[in-house]
């Protein structure tokens, strides 16, 4: 996290700043959040800090920690299943009708090519972020923008799912692996073929951080 400059939607920024290191691992799960630490580190005083870790609290990404304190909360495979049958629901609808758009070839080829690049030396939050750019490229295509606003009130749950594949070096070729395989398909316009691979993706990502998950909580058990 880097200090913010002050702007009216300051605590719009201390949020993102916030979760952008959940979603990243930069803060792992059960590490504290210091109001004060947080504050300093954004170099902004305390009242925007309080503001957003109330919000990040109510929607699940940070939990009491006795004496007003916080903590980031730990990965629930429940919460990871539901958001994953949500998002695969969307994704499906998304890749299919963005293969009836002529357009797909330059946005996806582009989206491609800038997540590629960063596979050897991307930062983890680099990785979220164009995985995320590949995403939104295809339901744009889509046309629909019920689909984009949709899923954009799981996003940022899914972020965070995504960060938790992606600090796994060995997972990160086969994710872009599987991108390529979805553009090639949604380019060629095969509908059925784009709708199918891009259930399978997130179904793939699913079962394996699921998995990871259920495995941790069995050990700590």
């Amino acid at each position: 996290m880097k200090p913010l400059a002050f702007a009216p939607n300051l605590v719009d920024q201390v949020y993102e700043a916030v979760l952008d290191a959940i979603c990243s691992g930069r803060l792992a799960p059960g590490e504290p959040v210091v109001q004060e630490q947080v504050a300093e580190t954004l170099n902004v005083s305390r009242q925007p800090v309080v503001q957003a870790l109330v919000l990040l609290k109510k929607q699940g990404f940070v939990e009491p920690a006795g004496r007003k304190g916080h903590r980031v909360a730990p990965l629930d495979p429940k919460m990871a299943r539901r958001v994953y049958a949500i998002r695969g629901a969307l994704d499906r609808l998304a890749a299919r009708e963005a293969a009836r758009n002529p357009a797909a070839e330059a946005e996806l080829s582009d989206a491609l090519e800038k997540g590629r690049a960063l596979l050897s030396n991307g930062t983890v939050a680099d990785l979220i972020a164009a995985d995320v750019a590949f995403h939104q490229a295809i339901y744009a295509l889509a046309g629909n923008p019920l689909i984009a606003q949709t899923a954009d009130v799981h996003w940022r749950h899914i972020r965070r799912l995504m960060g938790a594949v992606l600090r796994d070096g060995t997972q990160r070729e086969s994710v872009w692996s599987e991108h390529a395989l979805i553009a090639d398909a949604i380019i060629a316009r095969d509908a059925d073929l784009a709708a199918s691979l891009a259930e399978q993706h997130v179904t793939g990502a699913a079962d394996y951080l699921i998995a990871q998950l259920e495995q941790d909580l069995a050990i700590s058990a």
